[in-house]
Parts: C-alpha cells; structure tokens; sequence
C-alpha cells in the first residue's frame, strides 16, 4: 500500500507551509472562478432577477456545506494527529468511521432540502421576481448535496494526511467540466434541452459525480493509504470513541460556519430590503470578496493540517511557528489582493452585472468600505486553524458569534436608521477588527494547548511549557 502523504513535522516550515496551501489557494481560486464564469452566465445573459436568485440561493449552499465543515475538520485533525504520531491504523479508523457518518448526513440534507427549499428562500426575502428562479436552481443543488459531501469529506482527509495535490487535481477536473457543462445546459445548445436557471446547477450536480468517482478510481489504483476497500469493510462501522470526538469537536467547528452562514443570510435578508439593484450590486460584490477570502482560507487550512501533525509528534515549536507563518503569509497574500480589487472594480464588478446597470456605483461604494476586512477576518483564520488543532473548540465559536452576532447584526440592524444601507457595509470591517482582537487575546493567554482530540491513551501529551506566542520566521526551528 502507498502512503501517498507528506509529513509535515520535519524540514523548513516557512517553505513546507507555503507548498502545502498553493494547491488549496489554487483549488479555491479555481472554485470561485468557476462560481464568477456562472453568475457571469446568469447575470449578463439571464437578468438582474436570476442573478440575485442565484445570490440568495448559493447563500444557503454555502449554510449547508458550512453544517458539515466541522465534521470534516475534525476528521481531518484527527487524521493528521494520528500521522504526525505515526498510527496508520487510527488514521484508517477515523476515516472509515467519518465516512459513514458523511453518508447518513448527506442523505438526509438532500431529501429535508428538497422539500424546503421554497420556504427558505421565502424566509429570506427573496424578491417576487427572483423566487421562482432561485426555487428551481436550489432543488438541484440540494440533489448535488451528497457528492458535493462526499468530495469536500474526502479532500479534508487528505489534507490531515499531508495530500493537499490529490484533492486539487480533481477540484480543477471539476471545476473544467463545470464551467463547459454551464452553457450547455443554460441554453440548451445542440441535442441539449434548455434549462435556463437550473442549468447551472445541473452542470454543478454532473461535474461533482463525475469528479467523486474519478477520484475514487484514483485512490483505490494508488492503493493510497487511506483507500477503505471491501476487505476492510468493518472500518466502516462507527467507532464510538471516534464518533464521539467528531461530535463533541466537529459539531462546534461546523457551528463557526454556521454562524457565517446565519450572519450572511441576515446580511442578505437586510440587503433585499433594499430592492434589486441594491442586492444585485451586493451579490456582485460577493463574487469578488471570494476571492479576496482565499489565501486566508488556503493557510489556515494549511495551519490546521500542518499544527495537527506536529500536535500528534509532540513538536510544540513547529506548532507555535506555523501560526506566526500563517499570519506573515496572510497578510501578504490577501494585501496583494485588496489593492487591485479596489482599483480596477469599475471593471471587475461591471463582469456581473448588465451594461448600463443602476447596481454598478452601489457596488464600487459597498466594496470600498467592505472589502479591507478580510486582511483582518485572515487573521482570525489563521489563528483558529492552529488553535482547533489540539481540539481547542469552543473558545474560537465563542469569539466567533460574539463578532457576528454580538457586534455585526446589531450593528447593521442598529445603525440603518441613520446610515442607511451604509450601517450594513461598515459592519463587516467593525466585526472583523474585534474578532482579530479576541482571538490574538485567546491565543497568548488560552488554554488551548492542554486541549486534545480523544479521550484516554491516544491524547496526546502536552509538555509542562510550550512557547505562548509564535517566534520570528526567521527562527524557523524546521531549518
């Protein structure tokens, strides 16, 4: 069998950190980019009102991919604490354990999603135009829910296993055949019916399953070391201890993306108040904010697998240097990505939105105001990727729902009636800069370190001291 992994407890960390998240940068790039070629679709050649269909409805995808996002994480940690330790067989076990516990979820997501999804959306204020659209897209999304579970379960157990190439390879295969499948299904070309809105989410539900399963034809030729085939069928039956773990653990980390996912949908909620031009400028905005979302996201993702490793070797340095590399990186990537977003947006926003369009100058002043708050929201990504990675759970939720729900919805909703919509685009910035605060505070003076994963003799020991707050780059311990 092949390992097929990488180990992230020796060598350089600064270098081993930066090659371990370009293939997720670029995997989220890609992923985003395929999102920006369909509104482009649907914006420009189907309206204002399929556009803010597709804003309002992907809202919700991204509540439903968030509801899982914990468990897949605490997947992954465990599997990167098992591989930093050296114990294939608890690894194998946590993957087939997650597995069957992805399976019963999805399932029962797709089949509750199906029947609300009118009732959703209305309890969102979709606008009358745009209801019935977004009504027909989000039905097919939620039919797409288990594949779209099962690839994003099966990359985060790779990434714990210190594959982070695998999972990007059969993104971008995905990606690919979404962005062909999109204009042949939304308008019909050749033999093809027109599906007009739903096509865009038929292309999403075709490009998943046949990404999944060339993905899982790869893993079982590779004979990777995470490959459960029919000889080690009993994997599959739950382990309590690990079920337990990715409860306890996984369900407050999936409680953080719901939070977003509750706070984005207040946000748009508020939005729709306002009328179309107002959100389609919003959901325009939103296609360029993904991007500038990325590399924070790519990093702290690469902190999390990376610390878990060395969480499971014992090397607390290593752990306490990733999280100073995390942040430099951050800063430097999203910085790099703000500057051209604000300078060029006349053009970037006008990509989503028809010629001649009112949204356009509600657009460029939102992302002005905006958009200088994921530097900070990186921040916050970073440091609680490092954090979960000993199982330190519920102080980053905490800190998480006080910043949205604590600070941002009150104070969007508080401050209209003087700022107007304006109370909604400053929200995000005031937000953003607390919850950087709060988890800097948490991460000097918290006890996450002392945290662990599983219960019983497969925690692992935490010394008496390790470092409080992450040393220079340039004392690099890995060097």
């Amino acid at each position: 069998m092949q390992s097929s992994t990488g180990n992230l407890t020796e060598g350089p960390i600064g270098r081993s950190l930066l090659l371990f998240s370009l293939p997720i940068l670029a995997g989220n790039v890609a992923q985003s980019l395929n999102g920006s070629v369909n509104a482009v679709w649907v914006g420009r050649y189907l309206g204002e009102a399929a556009l803010t269909a597709t804003a309002n409805a992907n809202n919700i995808l991204f509540f439903l991919l968030g509801s899982v996002f914990g468990i897949g994480m605490a997947s992954s940690i465990l599997i990167g604490q098992a591989m930093g330790a050296g114990d294939i067989a608890r690894a194998r076990r946590v993957m087939g354990s997650s597995a069957s516990f992805f399976i019963g979820i999805s399932v029962v997501v797709a089949l509750a999603g199906w029947l609300l999804a009118p009732r959703l959306l209305a309890a969102m204020g979709t606008p009358a135009a745009s209801l019935p659209l977004a009504v027909a897209y989000l039905r097919v999304i939620f039919l797409a829910m288990p594949v779209l579970y099962a690839f994003a379960f099966l990359s985060a157990a790779l990434r714990g296993a210190g594959d982070s190439r695998t999972p990007f390879r059969f993104l971008m295969l995905s990606v690919l055949l979404d962005i062909g499948f999109n204009p042949l299904l939304i308008f019909g070309l050749g033999p093809l019916p027109r599906l007009g809105i739903a096509g865009a989410a038929w292309a999403t539900l075709f490009a998943q399953v046949l990404s999944l399963a060339a993905l899982l034809l790869y893993l079982r030729h590779k004979r990777h070391v995470l490959w459960l085939g029919r000889r080690d069928a009993a994997l599959f039956r739950p382990d309590l201890q690990i079920l337990r773990a990715l409860v306890v653990k996984g369900v407050p980390m999936g409680l953080q993306m719901v939070l977003i996912s509750l706070a984005m949908l207040a946000m748009m909620t508020m939005v729709n108040g306002y009328g179309t031009h107002t959100a389609a400028a919003y959901g325009a905005a939103l296609q360029l904010w993904t991007y500038v979302q990325m590399p924070a996201m790519a990093i702290g993702a690469a902190c999390s697998s990376m610390a878990a490793q060395n969480v499971g070797a014992n090397r607390w340095d290593r752990v306490s240097a990733t999280a100073g590399y995390g942040v430099l990186f951050n800063f430097l990537l999203t910085g790099a990505l703000i500057a051209p977003l604000i300078l060029l947006d006349r053009w970037t926003l006008a990509l989503f939105l028809p010629a001649g369009s009112e949204a356009l100058e509600i657009a460029r002043h939102l992302n002005h105001i905006a958009v200088w708050s994921f530097l900070f929201f990186g921040v916050t990504f970073v440091i609680s990727g490092v954090v979960r990675s000993t199982g330190a759970v519920i102080p980053p939720l905490v800190i998480l729902a006080i910043s949205l729900w604590g600070i941002r919805v009150p104070f969007a909703e508080m401050l209209q009636p003087t700022l107007g919509a304006d109370a909604v685009w400053w929200s995000f910035p005031t937000s953003a800069v607390c919850a950087m605060l709060m988890s800097m505070a948490y991460y000097r003076w918290g006890r996450w370190r002392r945290a662990h994963m599983l219960a019983g003799p497969e925690t692992v020991a935490v010394p008496a001291e390790v470092p409080a707050t992450p040393p220079s780059p340039v004392a690099d311990p890995g060097k």
